[in-house]
């Protein structure tokens, strides 16, 4: 079997598809699989890293402003699409696909709206709780349309398509329990676990406020365990620590990394997580049951981290807290009254239980294949 996956633009959307096409090399060692995406997309990077072979195809976004440049922009995807749709049509004749999937991001249009006019078996798989765009332009084309959350199936407009199949997360983030995590990571005493981080490049703004967080902490004895990754930041998160006074070496209960590497230990270890709301991340949590504090990007396409934290707050996963009404001493305050009461995190753990489809790899790999049958 041939199988075609397109996806692009963030790794949650490239996640997915890198997990499932490793499940179906699985389960037939004889399926080959061909990835596409967009010219100069973080895809380029990410899928060549995962072993697998990439095409490309010249497609750019719509922007949602009337600004000069914005319109300018927007000519340009429509001459965009033209070319795409000619590269489309000549990968799927190379490659003969039996199965497309696309998990998300514009590069994803082409070739799933080629494939499905010529009749070839198509889904997509939408990680966010709100769909984008283009994954609701293509809800209409194709046979299949896969969700994280239940919640999502109101967005669409053939509700009759969707399937409710969780999102893949990676598998060693099921490797450790909380109490070999701890130990992996030193940790001896029975003080509560806090982890923050902001994104891979990591936040100027929460990366200040975490500084602040920080100070509050050191200040009030180091009552738990905290480890924050920085990011791009990282320089400037301990020159400002250093303007409040902190010295990191009088607090190994502080642990500030520039990159947290093992984020599988560090996850598996934690008691609340401090974080934005991207696709990867809220279906991590969301498959752990990880209590969080979400304080979504403001600066993405259609606010979708809002959306997606949203979906954890209103089930009573998580709390959501927007970046314009967030400070350290705000953070703080929260994450110091989830940590005296366990009752509360535990009722965040359940339904953050309730919410997960914990064989979601599968699910999808069930419904893909049943699409090829047919």
């Amino acid at each position: 079997m041939n199988v075609l996956f397109t996806c692009g633009g963030t790794a949650g959307h490239i996640n997915p598809a890198v997990a499932l096409a490793r499940l179906f090399q699985l389960r037939d060692p004889d399926c080959k699989v061909l990835f596409v995406g967009a010219d100069g997309g973080m895809e380029t990077r990410l899928v060549p890293k995962e072993g697998y072979d990439l095409r490309t195809v010249t497609i750019t976004n719509f922007r949602r402003s009337f600004t000069p440049a914005a319109i300018g922009h927007n000519l340009k995807t429509v001459v965009n699409m033209g070319r795409s749709k000619k590269q489309a049509q000549r990968i799927l004749k190379e490659f003969q696909p039996d199965l497309v999937v696309g998990t998300g991001g514009y590069a994803s249009y082409p070739i799933v709206n080629a494939a499905a006019a010529k009749g070839i078996p198509t889904a997509v798989h939408e990680s966010n709780a709100v769909p984008g765009l283009t994954t609701k332009a293509l809800s209409k084309v194709v046979d299949q349309v896969m969700v994280g959350f239940e919640e999502s199936r109101s967005h669409y407009d053939c509700p009759e398509k969707v399937v409710v199949t969780g999102t893949p997360v990676r598998g060693d983030f099921f490797q450790y329990t909380r109490k070999e995590a701890r130990a992996k990571l030193g940790i001896t005493d029975e003080r509560p676990v806090v982890v923050s981080v902001w994104g891979s490049l990591g936040a100027s703004v929460m990366n200040r406020q975490m500084a602040d967080f920080i100070a509050l902490e050191c200040k009030a004895g180091e009552p738990f365990h905290h480890i924050h990754g920085a990011g791009r930041d990282y320089k400037n998160v301990c020159a400002a620590l250093k303007e409040l006074g902190v010295d990191l070496k009088d607090h190994p209960s502080i642990d500030v990394r520039e990159y947290i590497y093992d984020m599988p230990v560090v996850m598996a270890a934690a008691d609340l997580v401090l974080c934005r709301a991207g696709a990867s991340t809220i279906s991590e949590l969301t498959a752990i049951a990880k209590p969080s504090v979400l304080v979504p990007s403001p600066n993405v396409v259609a606010d979708h981290q809002t959306k997606n934290a949203r979906v954890l707050s209103e089930a009573g996963g998580a709390v959501l807290l927007p970046e314009k009404e967030s400070s350290g001493q705000k953070l703080y305050e929260i994450t110091a009254d989830l940590l005296t009461h366990k009752e509360k995190r535990d009722a965040m753990g359940e339904a953050l239980r309730h919410m997960a489809v914990p064989d979601a790899s599968e699910q999808i790999y069930k419904t893909l294949l049943a699409l090829t049958r047919k």
